[in-house]
């Protein structure tokens, strides 16, 4: 039988989804075609909630699909961020989280569990719009960049100090007890919900658009 993903998995898989649409979307302040087209991995987190009064925290649920050696999307395992808050617009109990993987060494720490953006594998804000030939020197040398989006706007985001790592349990709520990411993220898992194809779908859609010259 095929895996079925229970309701908390879907609806954070449509959620994911919906991010990634609303921010690829919108020209002049999405993620620039570049950067997909060379990423290792993309990573959407909604929904990060801010949690704690005194030191501050985050904690959220999305997915993360890598590239293959062919240029196809991977099926996305699932992921959590945890972290301090910081980075983040003051006030806003609720943003959207995008990370985009510049090298396999930020997949690697990944698949074998999790690790800490900025210690682990050096992050910055991410650039946005047609292109990302404006970025600066931390941009560039940067393994991970990040974004986020609150109260509607979309904008690279500094994530230092916070925890990335694989949700096990949600991997096997929806491919099958045993499963691990790597396994996953290779291409080694039989049905897959509809829900989950849809982000890879989008994935290769997004990647696949030519931006129009200006």
């Amino acid at each position: 039988m095929g895996a079925h993903a229970g309701e908390t998995e879907n609806k954070r898989a449509r959620e994911a989804t919906r991010v990634l649409n609303e921010i690829m979307q919108a020209p002049d302040r999405r993620i620039p075609g570049n950067l997909l087209r060379d990423a290792h991995a993309v990573a959407v987190i909604p929904d990060v909630i801010k949690a704690g009064l005194v030191l501050g925290g985050r904690h959220g649920n999305g997915l993360l699909a890598v590239k293959g050696a062919d240029g196809s999307w991977s099926n996305p395992a699932f992921v959590s961020i945890t972290g301090g808050s910081i980075g983040f617009q003051a006030g806003v109990q609720s943003t959207d989280v995008v990370l985009v993987f510049r090298s396999q060494r930020g997949v690697d720490s990944i698949v074998h569990g999790k690790f800490t953006l900025g210690a682990d594998a050096s992050v910055a804000a991410g650039p946005v719009g047609r292109n990302a030939q404006a970025s600066t020197d931390a941009q560039l040398k940067a393994e991970i960049l990040s974004y986020s989006r609150a109260r509607g706007l979309f904008a690279g985001v500094a994530l230092d100090g916070s925890v990335l790592s694989i949700n096990h349990d949600a991997d096997q709520a929806v491919y099958g007890e045993g499963v691990t990411p790597r396994r996953i993220l290779e291409g080694g898992v039989g049905t897959v919900p509809e829900v989950v194809v849809d982000f890879r779908d989008r994935l290769e859609e997004y990647t696949a658009q030519q931006e129009p010259e200006r």
